[in-house]
C-alpha cells in the first residue's frame, strides 16, 4: 500500500513540476505564509514597527536613511530629529497620548519625523492628501478625530483659507516655519530646534497594540468625500513585508517619487525600516530627472504607479537609457503594453505588480513576472486566504444572485467582482466615523448564509492559464493620475455652478493614457447659457486638478435609470468624440483659464498625444 502511495506521490509531482508556475506557486504561499506568522509573533509580543527602527538606529546609526536632495539622514539622524519632534509635540501642551495629529505636508524629511516623533509618544497621525482644499480640507481633518494640524509652509495659504473653521473647533495649528504672524496659527520648527533630543522612554507609548491606529489614510472609496482608513500598527506590518516578498535587501536603494500621504507612498518608507535600507525621496515625480537620479543615487529599486512608467516610456530616448543600476519596479496599474515598451528600452528590470486597496483585507502579487497580471489564481492561495470573482451586472450596480440569493462565480475569461471573505484573521475594520459607508462595502451571505465578503469594488479576469488581470473599476469612482476620484463629490461642486442645473460625472478613457479622466454631463437652468469661465473657477478653487472634470457634455436632460439613478453607462461608452456627439462638448483650458468648445481638430490632437491632459 506505501508503494503504490509512494508512486501515485511522485506521479502527482511529476505532473505538477511540468506546470512550470508551480514551484513559484508554492513558494509564494509558504512566503505569505511565513510572513503572516512573524506579524501573528509581533502581535504576542507588541512589537511595533518604530520598536524595529529604534533597533536599527543600534546596529547601523551611521547608514544613510533617507537622502533627499543634496541631503543625506542617517538613521541616528532620523532617530534624533524624531525624538525633537515628539518633544515639541509634548511641550506644545496641545497633543497628549492617544491624540491624533494630522499632517499636511508635501514629501520631505519632516515627513516620517513627525510620523515617528509621533508614535514615540502614543499617538498616530492623519495624512492630509496636500491637493485637497476648503470643504475636502475640513472633512478629512474632521473625520480622523484630529485636534492638532502641522502644515508645511507651502500649503500656509490652503490653511488661512478654513482657519475660521479650524480656530471654531478649537484645533491647534502649527506651521512648519521658524515664526508665523498669522493670529491662531504657531510656528512649529523653531519649538523642535530647541526641543531636546534624548530618548523617549518607552513608557510613553505603552498604550499602543497592534490594534492602535499607526495612521489614518484617506481613499475615495464608492462615493462622497474621502474617507478615513484607521491603518493599524498590524496592517502597517503587512503593508512594509510587501517588499520582502520580492526579495529586495538591506543593501538595496529605493527611490519613491510617489506622494507620502498615499499608501504606496508610505509603504516605501516603511520597508525601508523594516529591510534596513536606504530610501531616496523626492518631493514630486519627475520624468525628465528620474533616471539622473537613479544614477546619482545609485537606486536599485524603484516604485511606480502605471502612470509613472508611462511618463518614463514617453520621454525622448537617450544613450544612456539603460546606464542605470536599476533591477527591480515594484508597483501597480501597469498595463502589458507599457511594462513591455519599459523593459524593452530601459533595460532588464524585474517588475513586481501589486493588487490591493488601503482599506482592504487581501493583497496580491504578481511573483511569476507575467505581463498585464496582478496576480495568479491558485487553489492553496485561494484556500488559505479566500476571494472570489463573482457575476456583477453594471447597469444596476450590483452582484447578480441565483434562485437561492447567492452570488455566482464568474466563468474563466469573463470579468468579475472581486470579492474578499472577511475574517478574523483578514479583518475589515472600514472607514473611522463613517459606518454607513464601512456597511457599504461588505457583501452579506455571499455563497452562504451568514458569510460577509469585503466588496473591492474591482472588476478582474482570470485567464486559462489562472493569470489574474485588472479589468475596471464598479460604482462612483474613477481613477486618474493614480488618484480615486469619488464623482458624487466632483459632481456636488459642479452643480454649485450658477448655470449648471445638474451633473452626472463619470470617468471615460483617453488612449494612451492608464485610468480613466474625468467627465461631467450637465444640463443648465432654464434660460441659463453655460457659463464656461465660472465653471473653471469653481473646479479650479474646490477640486484638485485631477479630479476636474477635463470634458463637458451639454444636455438637455438627465438621462436615469428605472430606479431613478443618473445613467452612467452609455456615457461612458459614447466618451468625448465630437464626431459622434451630437450635443456640446467643452474641454478645460488652463492656459486659457476656461471651458472653451471641444472640435474634432482638439479631439485629433488629444488622439496624437500634442495635447497633454
Amino acid at each position: 500500500m506505501l508503494l503504490w502511495l509512494g508512486c501515485a506521490a511522485v506521479i502527482l509531482l511529476g505532473f505538477l513540476f511540468r506546470h512550470s508556475y508551480f514551484l513559484q506557486d508554492i513558494k509564494y504561499v509558504i512566503d505569505k505564509l511565513n510572513l503572516k506568522r512573524r506579524i501573528w509573533r509581533y502581535m504576542q509580543t507588541n512589537y511595533l514597527i518604530v520598536d524595529l527602527f529604534l533597533e536599527r538606529v543600534k546596529t547601523q546609526p551611521h547608514k544613510p536613511f533617507i537622502r533627499f536632495k543634496e541631503e543625506t539622514f542617517t538613521y541616528q539622524d532620523a532617530d534624533v530629529h524624531s525624538n525633537k519632534a515628539a518633544r515639541a509635540f509634548l511641550q506644545s501642551g496641545a497633543v497628549r497620548e492617544g491624540d491624533t495629529v494630522a499632517l499636511f505636508l508635501a514629501n520631505e524629511p519632516l515627513f516620517p519625523w513627525l510620523w515617528l516623533g509621533l508614535v514615540k509618544i502614543g499617538c498616530s497621525a492623519a495624512f492630509l492628501n496636500y491637493n485637497i482644499r476648503s470643504k475636502s480640507l475640513l472633512h478629512c481633518f474632521s473625520c480622523s478625530g484630529a485636534k492638532t494640524l502641522v502644515a508645511g509652509e507651502e500649503l500656509q495659504d490652503a490653511v488661512e483659507e478654513v482657519l475660521p473653521s479650524l480656530l471654531e473647533q478649537q484645533v491647534t495649528v502649527f506651521i512648519l516655519t521658524d515664526r508665523c504672524k498669522i493670529a491662531g496659527v504657531q510656528s512649529f520648527q523653531d519649538k523642535m530646534k530647541q526641543a531636546s533630543s534624548e530618548p523617549l522612554s518607552k513608557e510613553l507609548r505603552s498604550n499602543l497594540t497592534l490594534q492602535s491606529p499607526a495612521a489614518y489614510i484617506y481613499t475615495s472609496g464608492t462615493t462622497g468625500l474621502p474617507k478615513a482608513v484607521a491603518v493599524s500598527h498590524a496592517k502597517l506590518w503587512g503593508y512594509c513585508l510587501i517588499m520582502a516578498l520580492t526579495g529586495v535587501t538591506s543593501e538595496d536603494v529605493v527611490y519613491n517619487s510617489l506622494p507620502l500621504y498615499h499608501s504606496a507612498g508610505f509603504l516605501g518608507l516603511m520597508a525601508g525600516i523594516e529591510r534596513g535600507m536606504t530610501v531616496v525621496l523626492r518631493s514630486k515625480f519627475s520624468a525628465s530627472q528620474f533616471w539622473d537620479d537613479c544614477r546619482k543615487y545609485d537606486v536599485t529599486v524603484v516604485q511606480y504607479i502605471g502612470e509613472i512608467v508611462r511618463y518614463l516610456c514617453n520621454q525622448p530616448q537617450k544613450p544612456n537609457d539603460r546606464n542605470h543600476k536599476v533591477r527591480l519596479a515594484l508597483g501597480n496599474g501597469l498595463r502589458a503594453d507599457v511594462w513591455k515598451d519599459f523593459t524593452r528600452r530601459f533595460g532588464n528590470i524585474e517588475v513586481r505588480e501589486f493588487y490591493g486597496a488601503t482599506e482592504g483585507n487581501l493583497a496580491m502579487l504578481n511573483y511569476s513576472g507575467k505581463m498585464g497580471a496582478v496576480g495568479r489564481d491558485y487553489f492553496l492561495h485561494k484556500w488559505l486566504f479566500p476571494y472570489a470573482l463573482i457575476k456583477f451586472d453594471i447597469e444596476k450596480g450590483e452582484p447578480v444572485r441565483d434562485s437561492s440569493g447567492f452570488c455566482v462565480e464568474v466563468a474563466k475569461g469573463e470579468p468579475g467582482l472581486m470579492v474578499t471573505k472577511i475574517l478574523a484573521s483578514a479583518p475589515f475594520s472600514g472607514y473611522a466615523g463613517d459606518l454607513g459607508q464601512t456597511e457599504k462595502k461588505k457583501l452579506r451571505d455571499v455563497f452562504t448564509k451568514g458569510d460577509v465578503y469585503f466588496n473591492t469594488g474591482d472588476l478582474l479576469r482570470i485567464d486559462k492559464d489562472n493569470f489574474m488581470y485588472f479589468q475596471d473599476r464598479t460604482g462612483d469612482t474613477f481613477r486618474w493620475k493614480g488618484e480615486n476620484v469619488a464623482t458624487n463629490e466632483v459632481a456636488d461642486v459642479v452643480s454649485v455652478a450658477d448655470s449648471i442645473e445638474e451633473a452626472n460625472v463619470y470617468g471615460v478613457e483617453v488612449p494612451g493614457h492608464e485610468g480613466r479622466i474625468g467627465m461631467a454631463a450637465v444640463n443648465l437652468r432654464d434660460g441659463q447659457k453655460f457659463d464656461s469661465m465660472a465653471v473653471f473657477h469653481q473646479v479650479e478653487h474646490f477640486l484638485p486638478s485631477y479630479a476636474r472634470p477635463r470634458f463637458i457634455r451639454i444636455q438637455g436632460s438627465m438621462d436615469v435609470t428605472g430606479t431613478f439613478k443618473y445613467q452612467k453607462v452609455k456615457l461612458v461608452k459614447e466618451g468625448f468624440n465630437p464626431n459622434e456627439i451630437k450635443d456640446p462638448l467643452y474641454i478645460l483650458d488652463e492656459k486659457e483659464k476656461n471651458y472653451i468648445p471641444l472640435t474634432p481638430d482638439i479631439f485629433d490632437s488629444i488622439l496624437a498625444g500634442k495635447i497633454k491632459i
